[in-house]
């Protein structure tokens, strides 16, 4: 059964990878192009609760999407953010980081924070197709890292 914040972030239908812990979601307000919300399954509000596979499984997860995302998106850096102030479950934003802009299909976004802090402000929720779209090759493409 999701947890209030997976559902927050449009679990199932913004699933994109699905791990025995872990799900990756894409964010419903694009910060950057690529832009993934990483949850736990578990209902852990503090990142010590977690159980040990979930920790474990981490390392394979960040290797999934940091291959995946650099192939999609070609970002030059990465950003985990966990900040679980308003949702409680154990999650992190994960936001590709580049200067510029960078398209995948229709979707164009720029990083306005580069080089600094993302800017959490300024998200953009893309219209529906292109949401879909945008969800169905990063989860077509997804690369598994072993």
């Amino acid at each position: 059964m999701p947890n209030a914040t997976m559902v927050k972030f449009g679990f199932p239908s913004t699933l994109v990878r699905d791990y025995e812990h872990w799900v990756v979601l894409l964010r419903p307000a694009q910060v950057t192009l690529g832009s993934l919300i990483l949850a736990a399954k578990s209902d852990a509000i503090a990142f010590g609760q977690l159980p040990p596979g979930a920790h474990a499984e981490l390392a394979v997860i960040t290797k999934d999407i940091e291959a995946t995302l650099l192939a999609e998106i070609g970002y030059e850096k990465i950003n985990y953010l966990m900040l679980m102030m308003v949702d409680p479950h154990v999650h992190f934003h994960v936001f590709p980081r580049y200067e510029g802009c960078r398209t995948v299909g229709n979707v164009r976004l720029n990083d306005a924070g580069w080089p600094g802090q993302p800017d959490l402000g300024g998200s953009t929720t893309l219209p529906d197709d292109e949401f879909a779209a945008l969800q169905s090759r990063i989860s077509r493409n997804w690369l598994t890292v072993r």
